[in-house]
């Protein structure tokens, strides 16, 4: 038996959903028929545990503490080409602070109450009792980890588990005012032909973007893939022209944010969007 699914089956057992992961820290990819999430996911990958296709698809919706899946022959390939044994925290009732470096451990002594501590490559993990939204980049070199969201597993640590703080909580919050435009100017080519270009007329590019506005912000499942195809609509169809300014490109950023995106998944989701497009 694969020392990964050793310890996967041990982990289920004690009640935490585990899934494998493949060398870099990456789950596995999805099997032919969940290509693309065409399945629709589990659903849609607001709960943990596998597809019917019993793969370990879906990133973190795929763990599982069920030992028929983890030691079924789908998930037995995969442990043994596994690298690494993660967990997903928020189906565990857990809630894990990633602390990437020295600097986020020392932020963290000051700022956080005590809990469960586990050694990680590069820093530590704090482990707390309680379920939040995760959110990356919360600080430098802070990530935060629970729901949605994995965590490799790395020992049970040391010290006692409290319960998740309201300091951890607000990490997730994004004031208002921190929201920024776009930090990649968009560039485009002239119009062919000159002349004025017809989506200068505010009714038009104004409808458009308050359109695209009220895509991103009436989605209630599937944000991020939302957000980019809002993003490459917009961009098809005004991309070509010069019309998008910053304060357009700033209003798109602000919708998905303020439905949990973060800049720079809007950025790079914007660019995805470019690149696809040729612009």
């Amino acid at each position: 038996m694969s020392e990964y699914l050793h310890a996967a089956l041990s982990l289920a057992a004690d009640g935490l959903p585990v899934l494998p992961l493949r060398k870099g820290k990456v789950p596995f990819g999805n099997c032919p028929a969940c290509a693309k999430n065409a399945c629709g996911g589990r659903p849609n990958m607001k709960t943990p545990g596998p597809c019917t296709c019993l793969h370990p698809c879906h990133g973190w919706a795929a763990a599982t503490t069920d030992p028929g899946v983890i030691n079924s022959p789908a998930w037995w390939r995969a442990w043994r080409d596994a690298a690494v044994v993660a967990y997903h925290p928020g189906g565990a009732g857990l809630t894990v602070v990633d602390l990437d470096n020295a600097e986020a451990i020392t932020w963290a002594h000051a700022s956080l109450p005590a809990t469960r501590i586990v050694r990680t490559t590069r820093g530590e993990h704090w482990l707390y009792l309680g379920v939040m939204q995760s959110a990356n980049a919360v600080r430098p070199g802070v990530d935060v980890k629970s729901t949605m969201a994995y965590a490799r597993w790395l020992g049970t640590g040391t010290g006692a588990m409290t319960a998740l703080p309201d300091a951890v909580r607000a990490l997730a919050v994004k004031e208002p005012s921190t929201v920024r435009p776009a930090p990649h100017a968009i560039t485009v080519s002239a119009r062919a032909g000159g002349g004025e270009c017809r989506h200068r007329t505010p009714a038009y590019l104004d409808r458009g973007i308050a359109m695209a506005e009220q895509r991103i912000t009436e989605a209630r499942e599937a944000v991020h893939a939302t957000v980019y195809r809002t993003f490459l609509a917009v961009l098809s169809t005004h991309g070509r022209c010069g019309c998008l300014t910053e304060a357009h490109i700033a209003r798109l950023f602000t919708a998905a944010q303020a439905k949990g995106e973060s800049a720079r998944h809007c950025t790079d989701a914007w660019t995805n969007a470019m690149t696809r497009l040729g612009l």
